[in-house]
């Protein structure tokens, strides 16, 4: 007994339409790290000017995805916040 094989329209249909809407789209629209420009400010624990800019009200430290800074200015930036928190300064 021998089924014949028919195209069913059914769970697989849409399926690669689907897919489509949670893929990367090709454009690449992510702003540059402003630490890593060219005239970009020195991350220091004693620049608490720009150290702020990069704490939550709550005393958080910023992730890269919301600030766009690069995982090595990241690091830094990090850091240097929390020197300044220790010594005080923030």
């Amino acid at each position: 007994m021998r089924r014949d094989k028919k195209k069913r329209k059914g769970k697989g249909s849409g399926y690669s339409n689907k897919l489509s809407l949670f893929q990367k789209p090709d454009v690449g629209f992510r702003k540059s790290c402003p630490l890593s420009a060219k005239d970009a400010p020195k991350v220091d624990y004693k620049n608490i000017k720009l150290l702020k800019r990069y704490i939550s009200d709550t005393g958080k430290i910023l992730p890269s995805r919301i600030t766009s800074v690069s995982q090595n200015k990241q690091r830094e930036l990090s850091l240097a916040i929390k020197r300044a928190k220790v010594l005080g300064l923030v």
